[in-house]
C-alpha cells in the first residue's frame, strides 16, 4: 500500500509535507509529535502567532482514504479531533440522484490518544468499515 503523510506546526503557515510514508512508521510518526508542547507553547502565543492546531494527516494512495488528527483543548488534558476523508456515494436533488463524492469528510470530536492510535491501525490495515462505524456516522 502507498501512504503520504504532511503535519501542520501551530507556528508555521506552509505545511510540513512528509510525502511518501511506509505505513509500518506512520504510528511511531505520530507518537512522537509532542502534542503537549504545541499546546502548552500556543496557550503563552499572541492569536495572530498561530496558524493551525498540531495536526497530523496521512492518506492510503490506492483506496484513497484519509486521516486528519489534530491536539485540541488544554495542554494537560486534551483531546483530539479525528477527520476522516473518503470516496462516498451522496444523495443529492432531494435525495433523487446519486454522485461520487472523492473527498467526503466525516469528523469525530473527543477522541483519547488511544481512539485515535486504532483510527489510525484501522486506516493501516484497510478496515474502512470501523472507520465509517466510528467517525463516518
Amino acid at each position: 500500500m502507498n501512504f503520504r503523510a504532511s503535519f501542520c506546526d501551530p507556528f508555521k503557515q506552509e505545511i510540513l509535507e512528509i510525502g511518501d510514508i511506509r505505513e509500518d512508521i506512520i504510528t511511531e510518526e505520530f507518537e512522537k509529535i509532542s502534542w503537549t508542547d504545541f499546546l502548552k507553547r500556543m496557550e503563552a502565543a499572541k492569536g495572530d502567532e498561530i496558524f493551525y492546531s498540531p495536526s497530523f494527516e496521512t492518506e492510503n494512495m490506492d483506496i484513497k482514504h484519509g486521516l486528519s488528527i489534530s491536539a485540541v483543548g488544554n495542554p494537560d488534558n486534551y483531546e483530539f479531533y479525528i477527520f476522516y476523508k473518503r470516496p462516498k456515494t451522496v444523495k443529492t436533488f432531494f435525495g433523487l440522484k446519486e454522485k461520487v463524492n472523492q473527498n467526503y469528510i466525516s469528523e469525530k470530536t473527543g477522541q483519547t490518544k488511544q481512539d485515535t492510535l486504532d483510527c489510525l491501525n484501522a486506516l493501516l490495515h484497510n478496515d474502512t468499515e470501523y472507520l465509517e462505524n466510528k467517525i463516518g456516522k
